[in-house]
């Protein structure tokens, strides 16, 4: 698994209120709480790696309140508590005056075991002597060799104290090792000279980078830096629900089977809320009511669906046309009359019963007629056959101040007039309850 830190800092500051020498700044690093990430999406990147570590006098110096010298071990713990559990050699070398030497070999070259590279590092204890970076990397140069594979180097100093041997140094280094190597290097502290020489070095590997170890802010910022060095994406990406998205970009997991979007969630064609493979009624229009099903829902009863229904709001009891829309049935008028014939009184009758299923009901009565005539005779005779409906009503005891009517003569067809079948359509009443 690759470790990654779950902390949203690396480094907290802490200033006091009030400013002096025993209240002034004090910087402190606080512990690190690591989580997984699936290492089997990534691979090697390297064979080996070589960290390069500065322990020369100039470490002892202070960076934002903070020894050098411990920046750089708490990046480098930082980097080993990240690094995946993968096989790898690696090794540490020293430089500076370690027991009258300029450079040590103080871990490997040997099989990366994190343990053991922590303990490595704890004992680097103080600095001291001068800077012969050179000579380190000149050093390196026979810790590992070509044919064991690519080889990362990582050089972590404050870049001090120093001429261009280094840079010749890792030129050399690139001449021997080609393409298997890169160099990468971490400057400790801001000194301007320092920063400029380290990425000097890094640019004579041909294929690495320089940062700043105050650069490294979040969590994710060492995470990226362990992928760029160590890890390569997986030469095959894993689709474990096998929907045909991989688990990197699956945002919803173990939903084997079924029909999935490009970030493997199930699909919702006619976007009504309902996945397709639970939906029993596929193509329901977008921005209507759906029941658990994905089927159309008929909220006032009338036997239309709500994407249908051009008149909801229904009452109960109500015949409804193939719009929804409340009508009397049949042809109530002879042509150019609007007296009722006694044999659609039964028609009438029954909106008196809807009238007492819902008492609280008040409806506008609106009369229509075919285009046959002009606009003005058929607005007036739309009206009339609308007032006589409610007159009627009126008759039956329903209460007048439940009722209203309007004609609209022609001008709201609701299919074509070029046929007598449509013509007879459009002649009618039609009820709208009002609120």
């Amino acid at each position: 698994m690759i470790k990654h830190y779950a902390n949203a800092l690396f480094l907290v500051i802490i200033t006091s209120l009030l400013f002096g020498c025993a209240t002034g700044q004090v910087e402190t690093y606080t512990p690190f709480s690591p989580y997984t990430l699936e290492a089997d999406q990534y691979e090697p990147r390297v064979d080996n790696f070589m960290v390069i570590f500065d322990q020369s006098s100039s470490m002892s110096m202070k960076y934002k309140g903070q020894k050098r010298l411990t920046i750089a071990k708490d990046f480098l713990s930082a980097m080993n508590q990240t690094l995946p559990n993968m096989k790898l050699n690696g090794a540490l070398r020293i430089f500076g005056n370690i027991a009258g030497k300029s450079s040590v070999l103080f871990y490997g070259p040997k099989e990366y075991s994190g343990k053991e590279f922590q303990e490595a590092l704890n004992k680097i204890e103080r600095a001291n002597g001068t800077s012969p970076l050179g000579a380190a990397i000149n050093a390196a140069r026979s810790d590992f060799n070509p044919t064991q594979g690519q080889l990362a180097v990582i050089i972590v100093s404050d870049g001090e104290e120093m001429d261009t041997t280094p840079i010749t140094a890792a030129q050399n280094m690139k001449t021997k090792f080609g393409d298997l190597v890169c160099i990468y290097t971490v400057l400790v502290g801001n000194d301007p000279a320092g920063e400029t020489l380290m990425k000097q070095v890094a640019a004579a590997g041909g294929c690495g980078f320089s940062v700043r170890a105050d650069s490294f802010k979040t969590s994710g910022d060492m995470g990226d830096f362990v992928k760029n060095v160590f890890l390569a994406k997986a030469a095959k990406p894993l689709d474990s629900d096998g929907d045909g998205v991989y688990d990197d970009l699956d945002r919803c997991p173990d939903t084997p089977g079924v029909k999935v979007d490009v970030h493997g969630c199930p699909t919702d064609t006619d976007g009504d809320g309902i996945y397709d493979y639970l939906d029993k009624c596929p193509g329901t229009p977008t921005g209507f009511k759906v029941d658990a099903h994905g089927c159309s829902i008929d909220t006032d009863g009338d036997g239309v669906y709500d994407y249908l229904d051009a008149c909801p709001g229904t009452p109960e009891g109500a015949k409804v046309n193939e719009q929804g829309c409340w009508i009397l049935g049949g042809v109530l008028f002879d042509t150019n009359r609007w007296n009722i014939k006694p044999n659609f009184y039964p028609n009438l009758d029954a909106i008196v019963t809807v009238f007492e299923k819902n008492p609280v009901l008040n409806i506008e009565i609106r009369g229509h007629t075919d285009s046959i005539g002009n606009a003005a005779y058929n607005k007036k005779l739309s009206e009339s056959r609308a007032k006589a409906v409610m007159d009627y009503l009126v008759k039956k005891g329903i209460n007048p101040k439940r009722l209203s009517s309007e004609g609209f003569g022609s001008t709201l067809p609701i299919v074509g007039n070029d046929t007598k079948e449509g013509r007879a359509k459009n002649r009618r009443i039609e009820l709208l309850p009002m609120q």
